[in-house]
Parts: C-alpha cells; structure tokens; sequence
C-alpha cells in the first residue's frame, strides 16, 4: 500500500488528531526512514537496505536556524502552533545530537512561542543512553510506545531491528518516574502468515498490568487511519478503542485519551 515520507526538515503545521496544531521536526533524512523498528503499520514504509540508500541526518544548526525561521514567520503571521513535534521518518532519539537540539529548541520556543509545548514521539528504543533520557525529562510531551505487554506481539507489530526485553524496555520507562506519555496503537490482522489481534482479552490483561508497573501521567490510545506498509491490517472501530480506555482508567486510575 501507499506511504509517504516527510521530505523536509520542518514541516507542518499539521493538524494532529492526538496533539492538535502541530510544527513537524524532523531528525531523520528526508528521503527514507531511519528507524530502530521497522512496524508493520508505519506510515513512512518499510526501512530500506542502507547499503543502496545512505543516509544524510539534519546539522544541528541547521535544525536550530529553521525552527527559528519558521517561527519567526509563524509568529508574524499570528498562527504560532499548539505544540512543536519531534516525528518524522524514524526514531527521533537516533539523531547524535538530539539533547543538544531539545536544548536549542526549548530555548527557541521560550523565545518566540512560549506558550506552544514541546513533544517528542519516541518507540523508547534509545532510553539505554543517559542523554535522551535527560533530555525526554525535559520535554513538556514525551510520548513513549507501548503496543503490547506480550513480546511476542511486540515483535511481529514493530519488527525492532535489534534485539528487544520487555522486562528492560519497562524498567527505561520507569526512569521516568510518571513523568511520561504512553502510546499504543491497537489493530488486528495478519503478517507473513500470522494471525494477531492486540484488543483480545489476553493482550488487554497483560497491557494494563504493565501501566500498573509503569504508571505513565497518560496513555493515548488509537488504530491505524493511513496506508500501512504491510496489508491485512484492520483499524480498530472507534466504540472499541473507547472500551478499552474505559477499562484501562477504571482498573488504573490513569487518564487515557481515545483517538479515532
């Protein structure tokens, strides 16, 4: 199926479905995705073989110099954005030099638009290093995934391209001490032969357990709404996801925001 890359470094704004008004950074190359996980879902395809396709990261001047044009055209033009999101074609915490730019960034935001927060979607593969940590901590949004407390489900939906313990991914996450934002997307289907289903009971049971470990400040919740790379992906009906949120806050008092 169809998927698209974003093909500059600051892109947007764009209107989230989960963030509302959202400026795109963009860490990764603007002609392929980078990513420690290859999910089947992702709307920016497949990772590609980097021997046919090197890749070219952005300064970290050059990200500084435009954010700070951009946000100086927002702001003359009276549509300064809701938040200023870190996405784009990968993992954004593989940029060498991604603390430094959340310290660029936040001092740019604080100078030019002081009221937009400061997010950051990650699948909390680089938490091992000291410095993203640090650096997520001092986002005002950093959204951590969670798509299953099964490994194995874990594996076949976002593919890592290492290797992945989900006793360690939960111990990163909880260095955060609450301080966080867990995402998981929920969807059904098939891949290479193997059926699976992430809404089942079975699956629900062993995810509240680990927000229970966890205990993140909120968790979104959603399904997929673009072209996945993958076919035999089904999205989840919106009556679903909010049973599931139901459930979620009435077995762990944490707040959790539906998306359709």
């Amino acid at each position: 199926m169809a998927t698209f890359l974003f093909d500059q470094t600051i892109f947007g704004p764009v209107i989230s479905r989960r963030l509302g008004v959202s400026l795109g950074i963009n860490l990764l190359p603007n002609d392929t995705k980078l990513c420690s996980f290859d999910c089947i879902y992702c709307e920016c395809g497949w990772n590609p073989d980097r021997k046919e396709h090197p890749v070219r990261l952005p300064k970290r001047r050059e990200v500084q110099s435009l954010l700070r044009q951009k946000l100086i055209e927002m702001k003359r033009e009276m549509r300064l954005p809701d938040v200023i999101t870190f996405a784009g074609n990968g993992e954004p915490t593989m940029h060498p030099d991604f603390a430094a730019i959340i310290h660029d960034t936040i001092l740019i935001r604080n100078e030019l638009s002081p009221e937009s927060k400061i997010a950051v979607l990650s699948n909390a593969t680089m938490l091992h290093k000291e410095s993203v940590v640090k650096a997520l901590k001092l986002v005002d949004d950093n959204i951590l995934k969670l798509d299953s407390g099964i490994l194995e489900t874990i594996l076949l939906l976002n593919q890592p391209v290492g290797k992945l313990n989900i006793h360690t991914l939960v111990s990163h996450l909880k260095k955060f001490e609450g301080t966080l934002i867990l995402q998981t997307m929920f969807l059904k289907g098939s891949f290479k032969g193997v059926a699976f289903d992430n809404t089942t009971d079975r699956e629900i049971e062993s995810w509240i357990e680990l927000l229970k470990e966890v205990q993140p400040r909120s968790v979104m919740i959603y399904s997929i709404a673009r072209d996945t790379p993958a076919e035999n992906l089904v999205g989840i009906k919106l009556s679903k996801l909010k049973e599931i949120g139901r459930r979620a806050e009435k077995e762990t008092l944490i707040s959790v925001k539906v998306s359709g």
